[in-house]
């Protein structure tokens, strides 16, 4: 295993972590750091409980160090790489290493704050002393992005915040006691790395701690149990247009047309265009258009494309899944 691919399986890892070697690397972090280590280790099951604890006992842990301990040594490390690659060579380096990972785990911490200060706050009031708590947080696997472009090797200023990253959850450091969180029990993503799951959380902890969603969107945990019994006079009365659109694609596109007596709006030699208007919403165009090339079993394969909502022709629909316009879409022979 690679160094990259084995930092994008500490991202996406589920399951208990390695306790002991979780806690060596937070005693070696604050080592490396210039720091006493911390008195106690606490394990919890959640974020989200490493919230609840601390906010139980303000101030018991002692002051964050996660600036000597994170900051400040992911910065100088970063300065010797840029300073060492140049920005070209910075930049080839972070896309040929952490750029793509940090695109899907920047979304997935934002999402695990918002429904943190969500849960813990318990009202307005509350919400500057939870999102402070949030960013004393060194963020453990979901840290990879980082620690997977810089040197994190035997000598490394970072080498504790690597054997946590491997081994646990997010962890909070401060002068007397670490916090440190299990990891996520499940994690469903679709091909974009986003959040996805229809029949139950797509990422949960332990505890119960979890977040739902379904290609990114996210949904309320009841959204989901609605799918199995979808029609489509449910999903034209759902009055937020994008749980609707989530309906949509679990309905599928062509039986909604089907199921709702829908009439097409063109017909040319490419294909059908249909129509599906949505209150509050733009339309939703699809092109029906039949494979030419027969199946095995003779029967033709029907195929439906979504195109633009401006579009007003099956030919300009089809084109435009070919990056043409109307009058340069010319083909030989349709597949």
């Amino acid at each position: 295993m690679t160094e990259r691919t084995s930092w994008r399986a500490a991202a996406t890892a589920t399951g208990p972590g390695d306790r002991e070697a979780a806690e060596a690397g937070v005693r070696l972090a604050y080592r490396r750091a210039g720091l006493a280590e911390p008195a106690r280790i606490v394990w919890v099951e959640s974020p989200r409980a490493a919230i609840r604890l601390l906010s139980e006992a303000p101030g018991a842990a002692g002051p964050s160090v996660r600036g000597a301990i994170r900051d400040r040594p992911l910065a100088a490390e970063r300065d010797r790489s840029h300073t060492r690659l140049g920005p070209t060579g910075w930049a080839e380096h972070w896309r040929a290493t952490g750029a793509d990972l940090w695109e899907t785990t920047a979304p997935l911490v934002e999402r695990i704050r918002a429904r943190i200060v969500e849960e813990a706050a318990g009202g307005r009031a509350d919400e500057p002393r939870v999102r402070l708590l949030l960013l004393d947080a060194v963020l453990g696997q979901h840290e990879a992005a980082w620690l997977s472009a810089l040197d994190t090797g035997p000598e490394s200023a970072l080498r504790g915040l690597a054997e946590v990253a491997r081994t646990s959850g997010w962890w909070w450091p401060y002068a007397e006691v670490a916090v440190v969180s299990e990891r996520p029990t499940e994690l469903h993503r679709d091909e974009a790395g986003r959040l996805d799951r229809g029949d139950g959380p797509a990422l949960a902890y332990p505890d119960g701690f979890a977040l739902y969603g379904w290609r990114g969107l996210p949904v309320p945990a009841e959204f989901l149990d609605r799918l199995g019994t979808l029609t489509p006079a449910v999903i034209r009365e759902e009055g937020n247009a994008e749980l609707r659109r989530v309906m949509l694609e679990h309905y599928g596109y062509d039986r909604y047309l089907r199921e709702s007596d829908a009439r097409p709006v063109h017909r040319d030699e490419v294909g059908v265009l249909w129509r599906i208007p949505l209150v509050g919403d733009e339309d939703v165009v699809m092109v029906e258009v039949v494979n030419s090339t027969p199946e095995p079993d003779g029967t033709s394969r029907t195929y439906w494309l979504r195109v633009p909502p401006t579009t007003s022709t099956a030919r300009a629909g089809v084109a435009w899944t070919f990056g043409l316009s109307e009058e340069a879409y010319a083909p030989l022979r349709q597949t």
